[in-house]
């Protein structure tokens, strides 16, 4: 299952946008509707938006790796893609082996078209 990675840079505009409009809004984004709801509850006061405001430039003052390992489970989005990309290599790997064993006769038609299709429901 892949893992929806978060932006950085969203996440400061969502932050940046609370401190006119609705805070907690980034909160939610993250992935903290905990602390986004605490933001929507208290938003009749300015805490929210000051908090939004302080986040926002929080989120910008953080590299990238910070960031990631904050907010991303330390995943960065290259080791992300790059797990991407060897399961898709891998399945296009057994994909190829699938095709050698149905031109060899080793297995039907039939088991063949089953197997591809659950390979390939793998990838999405």
């Amino acid at each position: 299952m892949l893992i929806k990675r978060k932006s950085r840079s969203v996440a400061a505009i969502l932050a940046f946008a609370g401190t006119v409009s609705i805070s907690g809004l980034h909160k939610f984004y993250l992935g903290q509707p905990v602390w986004g709801l605490l933001y929507l509850l208290l938003s009749w006061t300015p805490i929210p938006k000051v908090a939004s405001a302080i986040e926002g430039v929080w989120y910008l003052a953080q590299d990238e790796e910070a960031f990631d390992r904050n907010f991303n489970f330390g995943k960065s989005a290259v080791k992300i893609s790059q797990s991407v990309g060897n399961q898709v290599g891998a399945i296009a790997d057994a994909l190829r082996e699938l095709d050698n064993l149905r031109q060899d006769g080793l297995i039907t038609e039939y088991e063949f078209e089953q197997k591809r299709r659950h390979l390939l429901d793998q990838i999405s």
